[in-house]
């Protein structure tokens, strides 16, 4: 006879055929069931599937919503820790994650069945012959190991192997029948009871299936309660001690050479945790770890992946609770620290490189030159470099560049501007709100007075939130100026050399905003003039003028109870100015009071395009 595979896909199971070989027989194949009709009775004692016991443990042993596990002691201090607010002990997420899983519903209920599984009483065969025979038959093994055939008899198949079942059933079909394929899977499998005890989530007994290993079993009872260990876990079968399971081995390196097929009361024990360090800062994984004796710091190292890409690594330092009336910290250098030992309650941190202000003398800096310089570009200077170093690394000045123009960017300077204008646009907001519930309107009109002077703010909140300060630092140069201060370039300087000017800008609450061609002798009444004029709704006692230089000059500055209006109409204007007109916002009284545009632009450097935008 030979042997085929084929697939049932009803089962997922792998399957064995095999086929007798005699002369073929006349006549119609022999019946061994009636079609459609049931298989044979079995005792419903031994009708345990793995669905059952599937059941059973969803039934009984989850509930709807499962408890957080407790944190043990020692974790809840690493917690509160500067840096250890998220870790976690080693191994917590496998047990959460295989619990998320069963509460889900996607644990597989019908796991494929290993070759080298063994046939027990309770499991189902399912048996198909065809040819000269037609059968069809679902058998259940009984308590000692048989299944019984129709017109074949008794076949004991307990402890045969699921690969060799074909076989051991195809030699005892072929001494009664002859020219006939054969086919046996498994169907429904035993299950069985296991109980996990020790320190774990929830101990007590487990409904199985037959296939379920140690492993599958201690995640389904929580896994391993924050009294219990990871890495002493015992299966006793009787009064012997057949596996000892290390849950690091599974989590660290993929192996589960120790991770068996359970048996029908089996007993998992979880032994009491061992001691525990915590290591944190710059690692790939922060984490609890568990030791065992003998293991160091290299060993800690090693379980929580190694120093990440950033961390400092000549030195750690470790947290001794054991030295608490001593130093209690000390640093370990690096790598001669790797083999020191640790004890129960260490905390070990690695320092990262690049979290430390350091200091930027002995560094080169990159600065960018751009506008009319002969090579603009981006320059790695010397560290002790300064505005005329990077002009001349540009190949220096060309004949159109207007150095009182300069505009020079540091990324310090953002940052700082950043943090008040966003603390300033905070206090605006609340200036907003306040103002309509302390003023009271007398009328409808002043009602719908505050109520478009209040819309009018949000307006105007709304659009400055767009704009970002530029980081601009304002070089005190006169307008004729044909060098550069000696200021020292800082990383990420970038520095605009604009083409000399020609023009003078007029925007804001102007009948006709635009650029006008500057003329000497010129003031900023006759550029206002040339735009048509404020508009009625124009703030006339709040013009201002920004230079080419970032300065700004404001008809506030001079301005008092008696003497209200424009106190610009005189000053003479310089090529690159810009006149800004903003509009009445009379009822807002933090615009009134902190005389936000000329503060905005002098202290937050927010630039030209940007309060352009603010006013359009």
């Amino acid at each position: 006879m030979f042997v085929s595979t084929m697939l049932l896909p009803a089962w997922l199971q792998a399957q064995t055929s095999t086929v007798a070989q005699a002369p073929q027989s006349s006549g119609a194949p022999i019946q061994l069931r009636d079609a459609g009709a049931a298989p044979a009775a079995v005792p419903a004692t031994e009708q345990v599937s793995a669905q059952a016991a599937g059941k059973s443990l969803a039934a009984q042993q989850t509930p709807n919503r499962l408890i957080p596990p407790r944190l043990g002691e020692f974790e809840r201090y690493v917690q509160s820790l500067p840096e250890g607010r998220d870790v976690r002990r080693l191994g917590a997420e496998l047990a959460e994650n295989a619990e998320d899983g069963l509460l889900a519903g996607t644990i597989p209920s019908s796991p494929i069945v290993p070759p080298d599984y063994l046939v027990q009483p309770g499991d189902e065969l399912v048996l198909t012959i065809w040819g000269s025979v037609d059968a069809d038959l679902r058998l259940v093994v009984d308590r000692v190991g048989r299944v019984n055939i129709p017109r074949v008899g008794t076949v004991l198949v307990s402890g045969v192997r699921q690969s060799d079942l074909a076989d051991v059933i195809g030699r005892r079909v072929a001494q009664v029948f002859r020219n006939y394929q054969l086919s046996v899977s498994l169907g429904q499998l035993r299950g069985m009871r296991v109980f996990v005890t020790g320190f774990v989530e929830r101990p007590g007994s487990l409904s199985l299936s037959s296939l379920s290993t140690l492993a599958q079993a201690l995640l389904r009872a929580g896994g391993p309660a924050a009294s219990g260990s990871f890495r002493d876990v015992q299966l006793r079968r009787g009064r012997s001690v057949v596996a000892k399971f290390d849950l690091y081995d599974l989590l660290l390196k993929g192996d589960r050479s120790a991770d068996v097929v359970l048996q029908p009361d089996d007993v998992i024990h979880v032994g009491p945790v061992g001691p525990l360090v915590a290591i944190m800062g710059s690692v790939n994984r922060p984490a609890i770890l568990e030791l065992k004796p003998g293991e160091t710091v290299g060993d800690a190292m090693r379980m929580a992946a190694g120093l990440s890409a950033v961390a400092e690594t000549s030195r750690l330092s470790i947290e001794r609770l054991s030295d608490r009336a001593g130093n209690r910290v000390v640093l370990l250098d690096l790598p001669a620290g790797m083999s020191a030992p640790l004890a129960n309650g260490d905390v070990l941190r690695a320092f990262s490189a690049v979290d430390v202000v350091q200091s930027v003398v002995p560094r080169n800096k990159r600065v960018r030159v751009e506008g009319e310089v002969m090579r603009p570009g981006e320059y790695v200077l010397p560290p002790d470099s300064s505005t005329s170093d990077a002009i001349a690394a540009a190949g220096g000045l060309t004949q159109s560049a207007f150095l009182y123009g300069t505009v020079f960017e540091r990324v310090s300077v953002r940052q700082l501007q950043a943090v008040n204008y966003d603390r300033a646009l905070r206090d605006f907001e609340t200036e907003l709100v306040r103002t309509p519930v302390a003023t009271r309107a007398a009328n409808r009109e002043e009602a719908d007075t505050a109520a478009a002077s209040a819309e009018a703010g949000a307006r105007l909140l709304e659009k400055l939130r767009a704009i970002r300060p530029t980081g601009r630092i304002v070089l005190q140069i006169p307008p004729e100026a044909t060098t550069l201060p000696q200021l020292a370039v800082e990383d990420g300087d970038r520095m605009y050399i604009p083409p000399r000017p020609n023009t003078v800008g007029v925007f804001g609450s102007v009948f006709s905003a635009g650029s006008y061609l500057h003329s000497p002798g010129r003031t900023v009444g006759d550029f206002l003039r040339l735009a048509g004029g404020p508009t009625r709704h124009a703030d006339h006692g709040s013009v201002f003028v920004v230079r080419a230089n970032g300065t700004v000059r404001s008809s506030l500055v001079n301005t008092s109870w008696l003497n209200r209006g424009n106190q610009l109409e005189t000053l003479p204007t310089e090529p690159g100015d810009t006149v800004f007109v903003p509009d009445e916002l009379s009822r807002i009284t933090w615009v009134q009071a902190a005389k936000d545009w000329t503060q905005i632009l002098y202290q937050f450097g927010l630039g030209i395009a940007g309060i352009k935008s603010a006013f359009n």
